[in-house]
């Protein structure tokens, strides 16, 4: 099953960030570091990427799957560039991909 969990969003500083969505939303931010925040609801679930050099243009949509090395062949199988290659992650793995409009998203596969 595939499904929409995650969407990463690139932004200048981390905890300032955390700060507005938290109080925008009442949201609760785990840090992961000095870079990086998520919510941990289990649901679609928020990241706040603060780090320039791993940081995309644009929001990341992440999509989890259950076996990733089969959903990386797919998405080769249908066409799509490979935009980083599979890397493991606190909680999983996941790679990204550019769709056929240039849009970046990642699949992952938790822990």
């Amino acid at each position: 099953m595939a499904r929409l969990n995650y969407v990463e969003l690139p932004v200048g500083e981390t905890q300032a960030s955390a700060a507005f969505y938290e109080k925008a939303f009442g949201w609760t931010m785990a840090a992961f570091g000095p870079s990086y925040a998520s919510t941990l609801t289990g649901d679609t679930d928020v990241g706040l990427q603060g780090d320039a050099t791993e940081a995309t243009a644009a929001p990341l949509p992440v999509i989890a799957v259950d076996d990733l090395e089969a959903a990386l062949e797919r998405v080769k199988q249908a066409g799509a560039e490979i935009a980083r290659p599979a890397f493991s992650f606190p909680g999983g793995r996941r790679f990204h991909f550019r769709d056929p409009s240039g849009n970046e998203l990642a699949v992952m596969q938790a822990d």
